[in-house]
């Protein structure tokens, strides 16, 4: 019997790039091909977002090109965009089958369709709430090109804080959580196979909860691993306590550097989007961070033109953020989701939409801030030492070769190294880098040390 062969392709957040990491891996333990994705697999995976209007429709164009470059081939939809409009993707000719996001665990139906010669598509989107604990993933499979460097581990799912603008309850589900012993067996196994650092993922990770345990109690256990760095990706601001930050202070494992969601700098615009806390309270928590963790970074999420925001509003939320002492922005347009809270407000007339090229201007204006915050930030280290863990090689002329890899507090660091001693492949090697000044856009350069 021919080998069944599978390739994948995901959109959007890294708690994606984990579980279908896992999924494809479930797939292989079964006898499976890895493929890729120009390879005219048997089965290609689409993993999609739906978290903005723009993330569907670029969802939609993948679709379409994959089908069109690879026929022949069973294509699976799956995730959050699949979770919210499976019939529309089940319309689009070529797909195969289209599964939620917790049905897309479920490794049965990729073989169930596969051995099929029905072409009408396989729907299974269950509701997510039905799940009771989040489904295990990490990104187990190595990329090639990075070689094992950093492995995404998914310790929760879903959220319960229920913002206005929000799609991800209805996609994700309320909180929930991977129970602790599974998260402790794949944080091992990460470990055994020989990746150097471990990136938390959720969509709420401080959120964690398996009985008694919570993130603290978490990461603690988590330290024990032999890994050299564990990565904490996003954190709300209500959940940044004071015990959080004095581990990540303390820590020689815990890396200094999150991502802490803002949305919006106006007190009124947080409270009709149903955030749960104000400007000052955001302000408080941050210096909190800046000033224990040494060399600590955090990014900030920032949310142009939501509905109803003022001209005062917005200068308000501009003057807010340039004082703030964060090292880089994720700047996002609005996007009013079905089925959200907002969109019946929109729909109520209750609240209105800004016209687009006044939301297209207040986000390239917010992006410019941006570009500033992230070059203030980086060219305080300039001269400095910083540990670098390397993942991606470029070669240059006259054989040199430019190296480039990721500080404890996440800045994009590159070296040229030539035949010298002691250089070689660095590709999952940690080196101390000192830094020379700035190289392409906001990207650090600097030196190797012996």
């Amino acid at each position: 019997m021919k080998q069944k062969s599978v390739a994948a392709v995901t959109l959007g957040c890294k708690v994606n790039y984990a579980e279908t990491s896992s999924i494809v891996d479930m797939l292989l333990s079964e006898g499976w091909h890895l493929n890729a994705i120009d390879d005219r697999a048997d089965v290609i995976i689409i993993h999609t977002c739906a978290v903005t209007g723009e993330a569907e429709r670029k969802s939609r164009q993948q679709i379409r090109k994959i089908i069109r470059n690879n026929p022949g081939s069973r294509v699976g939809v799956i995730g959050c965009y699949a979770q919210l409009d499976p019939e529309r993707i089940a319309a689009i000719e070529g797909v195969s089958f289209v599964l939620g996001t917790t049905d897309k665990f479920e490794i049965a139906s990729y073989r169930y369709k596969l051995s099929l010669d029905n072409p009408a598509p396989l729907i299974k989107v269950s509701p997510p709430d039905e799940a009771k604990t989040a489904h295990p993933a990490c990104s187990m499979l190595s990329q090639p090109e990075k070689g094992r460097t950093r492995a995404f581990l998914k310790i929760q799912d879903g959220c319960s804080f229920g913002c206005a603008y929000c799609s991800i309850p209805l996609a994700r589900g309320r909180s929930r959580s991977v129970p602790f012993s599974q998260v402790l067996d794949r944080a091992r196994k990460i470990a055994d196979a020989g990746y150097s650092e471990i990136v938390l993922t959720g969509i709420n990770i401080a959120d964690y909860r398996d009985g008694d345990i919570r993130l603290v109690a978490l990461l603690r256990r988590l330290e024990a691993i032999d890994v050299s760095r564990i990565r904490v990706s996003s954190v709300e601001p209500q959940l940044l306590d004071d015990e959080l930050i004095d581990l990540v202070a303390s820590s020689g494992k815990i890396m200094p550097h999150f991502h802490l969601p803002l949305q919006s700098g106006s007190d009124k615009v947080l409270r009709s989007m149903g955030r749960h806390y104000d400007t000052a309270f955001y302000r408080e928590r941050l210096d909190r961070a800046v000033s224990s963790i040494r060399d600590c970074a955090i990014g900030a999420d920032v949310m142009v033109s939501y509905p109803g925001e003022s001209d005062e509003e917005f200068e308000e939320m501009c003057r807010f953020i340039e004082a703030l002492p964060v090292a880089y922005l994720h700047v996002f347009t609005c996007s009013p989701r079905p089925g959200t809270r907002l969109f019946a407000q929109i729909a109520e007339k209750r609240l209105v939409r800004i016209p687009s090229a006044e939301a297209s201007a207040r986000a390239a204006r917010l992006g410019a801030i941006g570009e500033r915050i992230g070059c203030r930030f980086a060219e305080t280290f300039i001269g400095r030492r910083l540990k670098v863990l390397f993942e991606e090689s470029v070669a240059l002329a006259g054989g040199m070769v430019q190296w480039s890899g990721y500080s404890e507090n996440y800045l994009r660091v590159s070296v040229e190294t030539g035949a010298e001693a002691g250089a070689g492949d660095l590709r999952g090697r940690m080196r101390e880098v000192i830094i020379d000044g700035f190289g392409e856009g906001l990207h650090l350069k600097g030196r190797l040390l012996s």
